[in-house]
């Protein structure tokens, strides 16, 4: 295989940035990145074009796992089961506690499989309801969805997940339990930010609007509960098995089979194709965009960027573990993807670190984590969908972004320690 110059390499991936600030579809921008990147990289076209196709190969089995996940996320969103345990959630905690109950009950949501920004923008007309009841403010209740859902972002059987289990060669069950000691204190400090938050909207401190005064609708409907979390349960158990039983099951067979259960015990079964359909359409953009994350990749795996970025950390006197939490941070932020940039960090540098001695878990774990930090940027489709799901502004919105960034620096930090104390 060819190898290219990290100019080339991060000069494709630059552009694909560009491309992507001009709205042109994130897949056509990461394919354009990774042609050009290559041939400024001093690769030919026909050696450029063999590292895209290697890369994109590479990504198969991944994309595969997160195209029938969607039977899942259909089922949930679709029954309404996923309304439904948060309604229990927020029901059991009350309103005095309304803003830990939102992110408690988004991060649950995204933690059972649902991807966090379909989580916030399906719970959002309860969170609001729920808001209205305790006098809540619209930016403490999206801070507080959005902290919950990066919080369960990172226990859960999601792409982000699939991608780094596959990398490392863990199971899913692994990676997600590496993260729950970082998860919940995510959950904590978003918590404290969301009051934090609230209290300055209420003094007048914050200009935003309030939910203003009302009660939840009654007509609460769905599913009943035990139905809702049937689906989540199936998947964890048998994701579970291998652990306990030496049983593997993969997650191309749990995920399905989890929707399956949740269609049938909500009494959805003759809805089974709408479902089916429904999760398709939810997880189809994510899977094309993960082949042209692959491209990319590829090109990236075959260039100096990998030596010369451990060069570098050891020139400002960094272990080679510090590579973990860096890389995904940084191209989560490039790509405005948790998904893309945790699936392209974990492709080119997972080799690298468990051939340097860092152990594989905790390696998965906190480039998990730091793919939460910067994937809300304003190029990226999440911070524009959470925004759109409380009628938020772009301006409103980004004065929300560094609490967001807070919560997900503090998974990763938290992995960073527990690796220390691993130590």
């Amino acid at each position: 295989m060819a190898t290219f110059t990290t100019f080339g390499a991060l000069a494709g991936l630059a552009l694909a940035i560009v491309l992507v600030l001009r709205k042109i579809q994130p897949s056509y921008a990461l394919v354009a990145g990774a042609l050009v990147g290559g041939i400024l990289g001093g690769g030919g076209l026909v050696s450029t074009v063999g590292a895209m196709v290697s890369g994109a190969q590479g990504m198969m089995p991944t994309v595969l796992r997160i195209l029938v996940s969607g039977v899942l996320v259909g089922a949930l969103v679709g029954t309404g089961s996923a309304t439904r345990l948060a309604r229990a959630i927020t029901d059991a905690i009350g309103p005095k506690m309304a803003l830990g109950a939102i992110a408690l009950a988004t991060l649950l949501t995204a933690a059972s499989g649902v991807f966090i920004d379909i989580a916030i923008i399906t719970l959002a007309p309860l969170a609001l309801a729920v808001g209205r009841v305790a006098g809540l403010h619209i930016p403490a209740i999206l801070l507080a969805m959005v902290g919950g859902g990066k919080a369960g972002n990172i226990i859960s059987p999601n792409p982000n997940t699939i991608a780094v289990s596959e990398a490392f060669g863990f199971d899913v069950v692994k990676v997600m339990a590496a993260n729950i000691v970082p998860a919940m204190v995510s959950l904590a400090v978003t918590v404290l930010l969301a009051g934090w938050i609230e209290r300055r909207c209420a003094a007048g401190k914050w200009m935003s609007t309030s939910t203003g005064s009302g009660q939840v609708d009654d007509a609460a409907g769905g599913p009943p509960l035990a139905a809702a979390i049937s689906g989540p349960a199936t998947t964890i158990l048998l994701l579970s098995l291998g652990n306990f039983f030496g049983l593997k099951i993969d997650p191309m067979v749990a995920l399905p089979a989890g929707g399956l259960v949740c269609i049938v015990a909500c009494g959805h079964a003759r809805r089974t194709i709408d479902h089916l359909n429904l999760g398709f359409s939810k997880v189809a953009g994510v899977s094309i965009l993960l082949v042209g994350t692959g491209t990319i990749a590829g090109i990236i795996r075959a260039s100096g960027l990998n030596a010369d970025l451990i060069s570098l950390l050891s020139a400002c006197h960094l272990p080679i573990a510090a590579l973990a939490p860096l890389s995904s941070v940084l191209l989560s932020g490039a790509t405005g993807s948790t998904v893309a940039g945790v699936t392209l960090a974990s492709q080119t540098f997972a080799t690298t670190l468990v051939e340097a001695g860092v152990p594989s878990l905790w390696a998965a774990a906190a480039l998990h984590a730091g793919g939460t930090i910067f994937d809300a940027l304003p190029h990226g489709s999440f911070f524009h969908a959470t925004a759109g799901s409380v009628g938020m502004s772009v301006r409103e919105r980004l004065r929300i972004f560094p609490y967001g960034t807070l919560v997900g620096l503090t998974s990763t930090v938290v992995s960073s320690l527990m690796y220390i104390f691993y130590l």
